[in-house]
């Protein structure tokens, strides 16, 4: 098209219509696009650790690892616990049972009419007489 010629509107509207998008494609096309990477594509290339606020605050970084480490020993240790005093409860409840046992053989064993059929083969024979109690009077000196 040359400088001079008669353009309608439609035209004249159609045409600026273009170089719109024209200038709109250019301008997507120059416009830099975001450069940062998200947080997680940071972390996973290790980008965050070279930032100024990682390398000044490392004591802190490294204390919250320290903690968090203690957080973790300390549930291995409290599941340790639980597992020893479950077993030591297991260990009592057996000691418990066999005692109650051995205790009702040994009163079920010494029953007076037991110890005396026991004893009668050897000529020891139960007192009928009454039990009788002596009294010492104690002088001082």
């Amino acid at each position: 098209m040359s400088d001079n010629e008669f353009l309608d509107k439609d035209t004249m509207e159609e045409l600026t219509r273009k170089e719109r998008q024209k200038e709109e494609k250019e301008r997507a096309r120059s416009k830099p696009k975001n450069t940062r990477p998200n947080a997680f594509a940071q972390i996973l290339n290790g980008d965050f650790l070279t930032r100024e606020f990682v390398v000044n605050n490392l004591n802190f970084i490294f204390f919250i690892m320290l903690l968090l480490l203690l957080i973790v020993g300390k549930g291995y240790y409290g599941k340790q616990l639980s597992k020893d005093i479950d077993t030591a409860q297991k260990q009592l409840d057996e000691m418990t049972a066999d005692y109650v046992e051995i205790k009702a053989h040994m009163e079920e064993g010494t029953r007076r009419y037991k110890l005396v059929q026991r004893l009668g083969p050897e000529g020891l024979v139960e007192s009928e007489d009454s039990i009788k109690v002596i009294k010492l009077k104690v002088t001082e000196k």
